[in-house]
């Protein structure tokens, strides 16, 4: 048995799953907003609460919105910012009394695809978050990739690639930069693109539901977006080459972007052919917490 905890802006759930890959145990609760003590406090409490429930001690994986820097050991690039600048990692072994694995959660939703999921069995496998914000994870061989600066696979904030005339030199991102990805292909930038485009604000889903419907506004809006999803994955193929792509977050709902964008890619690819499967994920919104689980692929806690 394993647990495995994923820590958002609103919410923290936590599962203990089996070493067959089933849930045993799922609860949540809110997270406790701008409090670092009352974070620790509150993932603590899940975990001794789950323990008593399966009456028995669990390794613990946790997937958060930033990541561990490898200078300091500090949370660094959280949107949960009172995490930033904290040795979450440490707080929580000395309050458990034993050692905690962190992983940023786009690498736990690409571990948990990879492991059980649309790409499991695969090798090389690339995460996509599509949500508020753009990120990725990435997993070779069965194991998150966090890269020597920690930031392996944060895609989003490179600039789009190829970009068009109309897209230079681009909105700008709250990094400091103008023109990234996040800024071209969140829910957000889906928005706002319409409404600049069309003078509409609707949101995504509405975007994808009126294109299903033929507006033509909406239809070229989503194929903008699709142009610009090619684009950018096509600038991770380059590097990377994964087995497979798998879209999560809130935008992965939108079905068109599997029949729409594979396609698109060998415009864009350096190949004679490109193969490269654009998956939706099979856990869903569970699949970060999952991951988080898979962060001790042993049930005994090994490496």
């Amino acid at each position: 048995m394993r647990i495995g905890i994923d820590l958002g802006g609103s919410k923290i759930e936590i599962i203990a799953l089996s070493a067959a890959g089933e849930v045993q145990t799922r609860r949540r609760l809110a997270t406790p907003a701008g409090d670092y003590a009352g974070t620790v406090e509150a993932v603590v409490g899940l975990v001794r609460a789950v323990e008593d429930e399966l009456g028995e001690q669990c390794p613990v994986g946790l997937g958060i919105p930033g990541t561990l820097s490898p200078v300091n050991g500090l949370v660094k690039n959280a949107n949960s910012t009172c995490l930033i600048g904290q040795p979450f990692d440490r707080d929580l072994e000395r309050a458990l009394g034993r050692p905690v694995r962190i992983e940023n959660d786009a690498n736990c939703f690409a571990l948990s695809e990879a492991t059980d999921g649309s790409a499991s069995g695969l090798d090389v496998v690339f995460g996509v978050i599509l949500g508020t914000g753009v990120g990725g994870g990435l997993a070779i061989g069965g194991r998150p990739v966090r890269g020597r600066n920690a930031i392996a696979g944060e895609w989003g904030h490179n600039p789009l690639p190829w970009p068009q005339d109309d897209e230079r030199p681009g909105p700008g991102c709250y990094c400091g930069k103008t023109g990234c990805i996040e800024t071209f292909l969140s829910g957000p930038a889906m928005a706002a693109d319409l409404a600049v485009a069309a003078g509409e604000r609707r949101t995504p889903e509405e975007i994808a539901a009126a294109a299903a419907q033929g507006e033509a506004a909406a239809v070229a809006a989503l194929n903008r977006y699709v142009d610009r999803l090619a684009r950018a994955l096509a600038s991770v193929i380059n590097v990377v080459d994964p087995d497979a792509i798998v879209l999560g977050g809130g935008l992965s709902q939108i079905a068109p972007l599997y029949a729409e964008v594979p396609p698109r890619l060998p415009r864009y690819v350096f190949s004679d052919a490109v193969t490269t499967p654009i998956l939706p994920p099979r856990h869903g919104d569970s699949s970060g917490v999952r991951g988080a689980a898979w962060l001790w692929p042993d049930p005994g806690g090994g490496a």
